[in-house]
This record gives C-alpha cells, sequence and structure tokens, in this order.
C-alpha cells in the first residue's frame, strides 16, 4: 500500500471510529399493550434502530414465534408472512402477523429470530425477544419464565407502567440469572405505521448527546435491573450476550435477550 492509500485509509479508520454504533434491537411491535377487551391485533417483527428510526437489517426465517396465555404455549411460527421494512434511510426484509386475543389475561408473545451476520463486526447476533398484551386488566402470565435460552422476566407488569415509574426485571441465561450483565436501552422514537410497514419521519424527542440514543445500565449482583421511565411509549430492553450459546458457523454469536413494555401519561 502506498502513502496516499495509507492517509486515505487512516482516515476512514478514523471516521468509522468516530461514528457512533447505535443499537440494534429486535422489536416485536403492536399499537396497544393494555386492550379493554380481546379482539385481533397486528404484530410487525422488526429488526431495526427503533430511537433514530435507522438502518434496517435483513431477518432471516425465525426459528420461532410463540405465544404464552394461562400457560399454555402454542406455535405461531406458521402464520408469519415475510413483508420490506422501511425505515428512514433504508428497507429490509421483516416480518407480520395477526393474532386474535380470546378472553381476559396476559399474552406473552416470544420470537426466536434467525441469528443475523454483522458484518462490521464480523459477528452474529441473535436477540431472544418478547412483547406482553393484556385484555382486561386480568394478570394471568405477565411475570412468567417462558424457558427461553436468554430471557428478561418482569418484576413489573410491562403493560402498565405510568410515565415516570420504573420497569425492573431479572436478565437470565438458561434459568439462572445473570449479574452485572450489560443492558442497551432505547426509545421507539418513530411511530411504526402499520399500514406502509414503515416508520413515521417525525421524532418523538431529540437527543442532546449520543449517549441518550442507546442508554447503557447493568444488572445488580442478583441479575436485578430498574429504570425510570420518562415518556410514554415503548421502551426495548436488550441484555447483551447472556444467552449460553456463544459461536454459530464458525464465528462469534451474541444471543441477546430483548422486552419491550409500553409507558402511558397519567
Amino acid at each position: 500500500m502506498n502513502a496516499k492509500n495509507l492517509i486515505t485509509a487512516g482516515i476512514i479508520g478514523l471516521v468509522m471510529a468516530a461514528t457512533p454504533a447505535f443499537a440494534h434491537f429486535q422489536m416485536i411491535y403492536t399499537p396497544k399493550a393494555a386492550m379493554e377487551k380481546g379482539s385481533t391485533i397486528d404484530m410487525k417483527l422488526v429488526f431495526t434502530h427503533p430511537f433514530e428510526a435507522g438502518h434496517t437489517m435483513d431477518m432471516g426465517t425465525p426459528e420461532n414465534f410463540k405465544v404464552l396465555h394461562k400457560e399454555k404455549m402454542k406455535d405461531l411460527s406458521a402464520t408469519l408472512k415475510p413483508v420490506t421494512w422501511q425505515s428512514l434511510t433504508n428497507s429490509g426484509q421483516a416480518y407480520e402477523t395477526s393474532y386474535k386475543l380470546r378472553g381476559m389475561g396476559d399474552w406473552i408473545f416470544s420470537l426466536t429470530p434467525a441469528p443475523y451476520y454483522e458484518a462490521s463486526e464480523d459477528v452474529y447476533i441473535q436477540q431472544i425477544t418478547k412483547t406482553v398484551v393484556n385484555v382486561g386488566g386480568s394478570p394471568t402470565d405477565w411475570d412468567a419464565e417462558v424457558g427461553l435460552p436468554a430471557e428478561i422476566v418482569p418484576l413489573d407488569k410491562p403493560y402498565a407502567i405510568w410515565t415516570g415509574s420504573t420497569f425492573r426485571g431479572i436478565v437470565t441465561s438458561n434459568g439462572k440469572p445473570v449479574p452485572f450483565a450489560e443492558i442497551e436501552v432505547e426509545y421507539m422514537n418513530h411511530e411504526p405505521i402499520m399500514n406502509s410497514n414503515s416508520f413515521a419521519k417525525e421524532a418523538k424527542a431529540e437527543a442532546p448527546q449520543d449517549s441518550f440514543i442507546t442508554m447503557g445500565i447493568k444488572t445488580n449482583a442478583f441479575g436485578e435491573f430498574s429504570f425510570g421511565i420518562p415518556k410514554a411509549g415503548w421502551w426495548g430492553f436488550c441484555a447483551l450476550g447472556v444467552g449460553p450459546v456463544k459461536e454459530y458457523k464458525g464465528k462469534e454469536l451474541s444471543q441477546d435477550a430483548v422486552i419491550w413494555v409500553n409507558a402511558q401519561d397519567m
């Protein structure tokens, strides 16, 4: 490599180092988490950067998609349909489905996606994700362990949070608490538009600095964490690399646990 190429490579390296790496978040999105009565809900499964509504990654065929209700598990994988999701910067392959909520109680939707290869880091990422929807205010399963290899078990109802209160959870790996786990937190800052499979262009909040886009917290010695919710809407929590599987196709695998919680203004 000649001197000119060396200088160019150095400049590119500095630019890349200075560019913030915003967090990946697997979404299981539905507009409402607390329903008055049972109805059919639409859901979008998207792998993206929710605060910025930025780069959306192509999802492979999910390993499974399930729902738990009153201690009964049902496999919904066959209901998933591929769609193209439009972010503010690109489009990517995602999935959609609909499901009829019959009766009162909690419905825990869990997704185990295919590992995604992140070329910039030369690693695979698999974000095992949960979203909880309630019907009628009757609590049944919200704090249940689904039995995922990497999981965040809520200590507060994830659909009944007032703005200004806190959300607490326990990070587990094969059912055992993970002490001092690193957790990334992001706000869904752009409203998903269901009928067009896209994000709204208008942001709900403006970050004063990049560290406010992807916030970082850690679990304590017992695998527990808490986070104050400052704004209404959907919040994602992602515990990094807590799953038991560490390698995929000969490369490093980060098996993450994700949960989405919804807050409302009083």
